[in-house]
């Protein structure tokens, strides 16, 4: 994928076969050098990774094996990863129960629960695992496990690879999925060599400079023969041919001359430029990981590299796709607000306070609505609690119980949802500062389980007094409808004011049961999960008939913790010109309300929505009504932003057979958010923008393993170091601590990375210019006869010693605007995008440029030397070497200095490879001219020595670089003036 490198193997291999002007020694030295700095980086950076995988790799796994077994029955403790997917068939609690968190796959640290196989919930030591006589019926690897034994099993019996074992001492298993068939493995999407838009245009260039070195060549040879038809060219009496090349066949040796005007030429092409560029990735890579503002202290976490290739793709970015837990929020709920019988009540200081008051009722009594919803809050949930000692917990208790006031000292919650989790730990604080008496013990009956097409979940309680109660809560939408009495219109309110807050909200109601209609809730319940045949059909169904006729008790609001200045970010973001996509998995209230929290949907936003579409026909219809809904607004005097939100299902659809009506939508909407998005869509959504007519540069930010195939599709993966998950860090390109850290990695770093190295790619290309455009004039003045015009010690040389320095430092330090402007100023950021700096316009300048000095160099040195060559005044005349060399020593200062006129941000290591590198080349030449060279014998002693040839040298530099010193003094008198005018 590299032409220069492939273009000088085949020049070194003509350098061995046929006789031509240099030694293979000037192609092949340069190659091996960068091939091997290469391999160097490369694997250095391979080795690290391999590191990191070790540590996975490497982790022990107990397994319980026996010869009648097919396949492993597998052992994980407390705090363990499982290796593969297992199906659960017992653990250590009495329930057959246990919890897990996957932080590892989704960012959510949040504990779930899983439920053992009914059949072998009751083996629990290695023995009785031994004997077990099963068999696994599961689909194929992408599939979900279908049955075993004929027992229905579903996703509460399968553990994901990656997940963590909490809560519960331990568990066993059988693995059904291993390896690259675990459903994480199938998540991934194949890891590309990922390529930066800068090496695509270095191709494009190097392809337009080959064209250039083919033309050459061709003329060369060409005009040889031209000149060749003369007779007395053809054979002067000083070169008389052999009879061997008399007789030779011209065709060949039109091809041996061309192949020698090529290698001649060769060094138009700049294969030094990736082993700069190389080094310049490498080194620049590590002032990310020092940059002390991308380190997180709290963490003690800093900024890391994994892939510095694409270090200058930081400044190219234009679409921004970042997963929402764990990225943007730091998944931690907290309770705010709630609404009770048609009465907003807040928090303060652990209290519930009526909407108006400072403080609750004066004689402290908690009114009986209040007290019910209380209630709910603390029972309708599926909290569990860990004790630091497990002594402390009841012998023979009910793990099911739910009990008042365990505000126990050695206690923590574990929940499914970070909502559930507030609400219970504010109830804990609620019952001891409003009075509450908490000498209540309930007994769970039956718990409905939440899911995303009821959106709500319920618990079934049997009350001290010996009557049936359930308590419900969900979104606004799932419990409204079903609700018969309550103070609806205010909550409903209440709902939307807590909405308009960033507030997650959630919607509690009851429903009494009279002991006929509980024994048939019962039968129901029953039939549908003992059902062999459509259970979930049947669950949903017996759900349904019992979450009806509800009592509206109320509302809560949580406030779900952002990280640290993510407004700002995204603000920042969208002031660069860079437009931020949010996708997540959570449901679709959820997203939008952290959306408007985070700043990435604004209040005066018109939310455009693409929501439940079942069939091609809605879709279509849906996004029409979206297209003249834009169209309308754009139609006004102002400006109207909008926002759209769209479901994984949706979005399905919409690809399927709308694709451009989708992208209509999305480009004329400024934040796109899609909700209840499988790992694989993620992927699909950025490689959908990615491969859009624009072919946008786009990056990837999220925590967790569901985030790695997005990650690794976009041009940029960003990993951020989570909690507990690091997969998303291990396949990620660059990894931050959080969220914010990404304004200044654009911002700033990638500014800088761009710019240096834009730069540093259209100046090797202008001094090898300089270089090699001599040498095609010299061919007129020399008969065309493949005279190399320099030392071949200098063709070598010139790239890799000479002017190889002073442009490596240049592109590690230079900085154009202060970090802090760059910061403060996003709009700055616009000002490179769409690779402005690497366009046809400036490359066709620096080419100019190049052919421009060059021919000052040659004709400057001609005019001043050529027409008298006894200027030594001792009757010696100067040769083609003294003539090469001066061209040579002019064009080295030259381009030396032009770099240095090209530099804004000075150091000392840019003084001491600019002048040093000039120094060298003199102290290089006086020794070798002294010492080695037979040809270049004391050449550069009289080039320094004779003062015409040191007042010409200097002379063809100055009238090099006249014009770029004549604009750099006009700017500087420009800023003088403007600077004395602001003051006076």
């Amino acid at each position: 994928r590299r032409i220069a490198n492939f273009y000088f193997l085949i020049i070194f291999l003509v350098q061995l076969m046929i006789d031509t002007p240099t030694s293979p020694v000037t192609s092949g030295l340069p190659l091996f050098f960068v091939i091997t700095v290469t391999s160097i980086k490369q694997g250095y950076e391979d080795w690290l990774r391999h590191k990191a995988d070790n540590e996975v790799n490497g982790a022990p796994v107990y397994v319980v094996r026996s010869g009648s077994l097919v396949g492993d029955i597998v052992r994980v403790a407390k705090d363990e990863t499982f290796p593969v997917d297992l199906v659960l068939l017992s653990s250590d609690r009495p329930d057959g129960t246990c919890h897990i968190t996957t932080a590892s796959l989704d960012g959510e640290t949040n504990l779930k629960t899983h439920y053992s196989v009914a059949e072998t919930s009751v083996c629990q030591s290695v023995s009785q695992l031994e004997s077990l006589q099963a068999v696994v019926e599961c689909q194929n690897p992408n599939g979900v496990v279908l049955s075993a034994r004929s027992v229905p099993l579903g996703p509460e019996n399968l553990l994901l690879r990656g997940a963590r074992l909490k809560n519960t001492k331990e568990i066993f298993g059988v693995a059904v999925y291993t390896g690259m068939e675990s459903k994480m493995a199938l998540n991934y999407k194949c890891k590309s060599q990922k390529r930066s838009a800068v090496e695509k245009s270095m191709n494009s260039f190097l392809i337009i400079y080959l064209c250039i070195l083919l033309f050459e060549a061709i003329l060369s040879t060409i005009l040889k023969y031209a000149w060749q038809s003369e007779e007395k060219w053809n054979e002067p009496f000083y070169n008389q041919k052999t009879e061997q090349e008399r007789n030779s066949s011209p065709i060949l040796k039109f091809i041996s001359d061309f192949l020698a005007f090529l290698v001649l030429y060769n060094f138009i092409i700049p294969i030094s430029l990736y082993v700069t560029v190389e080094m310049q990735k490498f080194l620049g890579s590590f002032f990310i990981g020092w940059d002390l503002d991308l380190y997180h202290e709290e963490s003690d976490q800093k900024a890391q590299v994994n892939t510095s290739d694409l270090n200058e793709e930081l400044g190219q970015v234009e679409y921004v796709f970042t997963d929402k837990t764990g990225t943007l929020t730091e998944n931690e709920m907290h309770f705010r607000e709630c609404s009770i019988n048609g009465t907003k009540y807040r928090e303060v200081n652990g209290k519930l306070v009526p909407e108006g008051l400072t403080d609750d009722s004066p004689d402290g009594s908690t009114p009986h609505m209040e007290l019910l919803f209380l209630k709910a809050v603390a029972l309708c949930h599926t909290v569990q609690i860990s004790y630091d000692q497990p002594d402390c917990m009841v012998p023979g208790s009910d793990p099911f119980s739910h009990v008042n006031g365990f505000s126990a000292n050695h206690m923590e919650y574990y929940a499914s949802s970070p909502d559930e989790k507030a609400l219970v730990e504010a109830f804990d604080t609620m019952t001891d500062h409003n009075t509450v008496p908490y000498a209540y013990r309930f007994k769970l009956l039956h718990v409905l389980e939440f899911d995303p097409n009821r959106r709500r979940m319920s618990v079934i309680l049997q009350t001290p007094s010996g009557g049936q109660i359930m308590f419900t809560k969900g979104a606004e939408s799932a419990i409204l409808p079903f609700a018969t009495s309550g103070e609806m219109e205010k909550t409903r309110l209440h709902v939307d004011e807590f909405a308009l807050k960033g507030l997650r909200t959630l919607v509690v109601a009851c429903r009494h049961f009279s002991p006929e209609q509980y024994t048939e809730v019962d039968r129901r319940l029953n039939a549908a999960r003992t059902a062999l045949q459509q259970r979930e059909e049947k669950l949903q169904e017996a759900f349904n008939f019992i979450e009806r006729d509800l009592q509206l008790l109320g509302a809560t609001g949580v406030e779900d913790k952002l990280q640290d200045k993510v407004q700002e970010t995204i603000e920042a973001l969208r002031l660069a010109g860079i437009k931020v996509w949010v996708l997540t998995g959570d449901k679709h209230e959820t997203a939008v309300s952290v959306s408007l929290s985070c700043g990435h949907f604004h209040r005066t936003m018109n939310i455009l929505e693409l929501l439940q579409q079942r069939s091609d026909n809605e879709c279509a219809e849906q996004l029409r009504r979206n297209v003249i809904i834009i169209g309308s607004a754009n139609a006004n005097d102002h400006v109207i932003q909008h926002g759209l939100v769209v479901d994984g299902a949706s979005l399905s659809l919409a690809l399927r057979e709308h694709e451009k009506l989708f992208m209509e939508v999305c480009k004329n909407c400024s934040a796109v958010l899609c909700c209840r998005m499988a790992p694989l869509q993620k992927a699909k959504v950025v490689r959908l923008i990615k491969t859009s007519p624009e072919k946008p540069i786009t990056l990837a930010v999220g925590d967790g393993a569901n985030d790695v195939s997005m990650i690794q599709e976009a041009h940029v993966g960003i990993g951020i170091m989570g909690k507990e998950g690091r997969q998303a860090v291990r396949n990620s390109d660059y990894a931050i601590a959080r969220f914010k850290f990404l304004a200044k990695l654009l911002l700033v770093h990638g500014h800088f990375y761009y710019i240096r190295i834009a730069t540093l790619v259209q100046y090797f290309f202008y001094k090898n210019v300089c270089f090699i455009t001599p040498q095609f004039l010299y061919q007129f003045f020399c008969l065309f006869s493949q005279q190399t015009l320099y030392d071949s010690v200098y063709l070598t040389l010139y790239n890799i010693c000479f002017t190889s320095l002073p442009i490596l430092v240049y592109s590690l330090f230079e900085q154009l605007v202060h970090p802090h402007v760059l910061q403060s100023k996003p709009a700055l950021y616009r000002d490179i995008s769409r690779n402005s700096m690497l366009s046809f316009r400036t490359f066709l300048y620096w080419t100019l440029l190049g052919f421009c000095h060059a021919f000052v160099f040659f004709f400057g040195s001609y005019i001043l030397m050529g027409e008298d060559t006894t200027l030594m005044g001792n009757g010696q005349m100067f040769g083609n070497w003294t003539f090469g060399t001066l061209v040579f020593t002019v064009m080295v200062i030259t381009v030396t200095l032009k770099l240095a006129l090209e530099t804004h941000f000075w150091t000392w290591m840019n003084h001491f490879v600019t002048w040093g590198s000039i120094a060298f080349y003199f102290i290089f030449s006086l020794f070798y001219g002294e010492s080695f060279s037979s040809h270049c014998c004391r050449v550069v002693v009289t080039l320094c020595t004779f003062f015409m040839l040191r007042f010409f040298a200097t002379f063809v530099t100055f009238l090099s670089l006249f014009p770029h010193c004549s604009v750099a003094l006009f700017l500087l008198l420009f800023c003088g003036f403007l600077l004395h005018f602001r003051l006076f």
